[in-house]
C-alpha cells in the first residue's frame, strides 16, 4: 500500500495544478476559523456576527461544518479526474504496466490516494469544528462536546464515496472537462427523475424511497441539511419545521455499496480496455 501510494503521490505532486489544489483543500476548512469571528458592519445600521447566532455552539456545529465544507469536494473533483485523464493523454498508464504494474495495483494506487485523502481530510475537518466549538460554544462540557460528531464519519463517507464515484467516470470518459460535465448530468438527470417520480407516478415519500438509492441523493442524504434545524433552534416554536436530520447506517451502508461499485466499475474498465 506504502508503494502504491508513493507512486501516485509523486505523479500529483509534479503537476504544478495537482499541487495548488491539494494545497488549496487542506487549507479550506481551516479558513472556517477565519469566518467565524468575522463581523459585517453595514454602514453602522446593524452588524452580522456570525458567532450570535448560536450556529458555532456545540452539538449543532458538528452539524453545519461539515454540511457546507462538503461542498468544497469539487476542488478535488478537479483532480481526481485529472489524474485518471492524464494517464491516458500522457500514455503514463501504458508506461506503468509496462513496467510491472498490474492493472488492480493501479487502480488501487487511485483508490488507496483517495482514502488517504479522504481521512486527513475529515481529520481536518474534525479539528476545525472541535476548535471553533470550543472557541464559540456556550458549553463546553465533556457530556455535549461530542454529541453529533458522527457527521464527521458521515463526511468521510460522503467524499470517499464522491472521489470513487470521480474516478469511475474519469476512467470511464478518459477526459477531463467531458468527466465533469458527465458528474453534472447525472445530478441534474436525479433531480429530473425525482420531480416526475413525485409528479406523476407517486408521492413525496415514496419517490424519496426509491431515490435514496441513486448515486447523488445517496451521497446528499449522509449530512442533511441544516437550515431547518437552525431556525427550530432560534425559535422553538417552529415544531412544523421538525425533520430526521440524522446519520443512519443504511445511508452509510447504500454509500460504501456505491463506494465499492464505482472502484471495481473501474477495474473492470481498465481490465476490458485495450491500451
Amino acid at each position: 500500500m506504502i508503494r502504491l501510494l508513493q507512486i501516485e503521490f509523486q505523479k500529483l505532486w509534479k503537476n504544478k495544478m495537482s499541487k495548488f489544489l491539494i494545497i488549496i483543500s487542506f487549507i479550506i476548512p481551516f479558513s472556517v476559523l477565519i469566518l467565524s469571528s468575522i463581523k459585517i458592519d453595514f454602514f453602522g445600521y446593524f452588524t452580522i456576527d456570525l458567532a450570535q447566532t448560536g450556529i458555532f455552539n456545540f452539538p449543532l456545529i458538528w452539524h453545519i461544518i461539515p454540511f457546507f465544507a462538503s461542498y468544497f469536494k469539487l476542488f478535488f473533483a478537479l483532480i481526481v479526474v485529472s489524474m485518471i485523464a492524464n494517464e491516458y493523454s500522457n500514455r503514463t498508464i501504458k508506461q506503468n504496466l509496462i513496467d510491472g504494474l498490474s492493472k488492480k495495483e493501479f487502480i488501487l494506487t487511485k483508490f488507496y490516494f483517495i482514502l488517504v485523502y479522504t481521512l486527513l481530510s475529515s481529520l481536518f475537518i474534525g479539528i476545525a469544528t472541535l476548535i471553533i466549538g470550543l472557541i464559540h460554544s456556550a458549553h463546553t462540557d465533556i457530556e455535549v462536546l461530542f454529541i453529533n460528531s458522527e457527521f464527521v464519519a458521515a463526511y468521510f463517507f460522503k467524499l470517499l464515496g464522491f472521489f470513487s464515484f470521480c474516478m469511475f467516470v474519469a476512467m470511464l470518459i478518459k477526459r477531463s472537462a467531458f468527466a465533469l460535465g458527465t458528474l453534472i448530468v447525472i445530478a441534474i438527470a436525479e433531480v429530473i427523475i425525482y420531480e416526475n417520480l413525485k409528479w406523476n407516478w407517486a408521492n413525496d415519500v415514496i419517490a424519496e424511497n426509491i431515490m435514496m438509492f441513486a448515486p447523488f441523493t445517496a451521497l446528499y442524504n449522509l449530512i442533511n441539511q441544516p437550515i431547518q434545524r437552525i431556525v427550530m433552534i432560534s425559535s422553538p416554536d417552529k415544531t412544523n419545521l421538525m425533520y430526521d436530520y440524522a446519520v443512519h447506517w443504511h445511508e452509510i451502508v447504500i454509500v460504501c455499496v456505491w463506494t465499492f461499485l464505482f472502484t471495481y466499475g473501474s477495474y473492470i474498465l481498465l481490465k476490458n480496455r485495450d491500451l
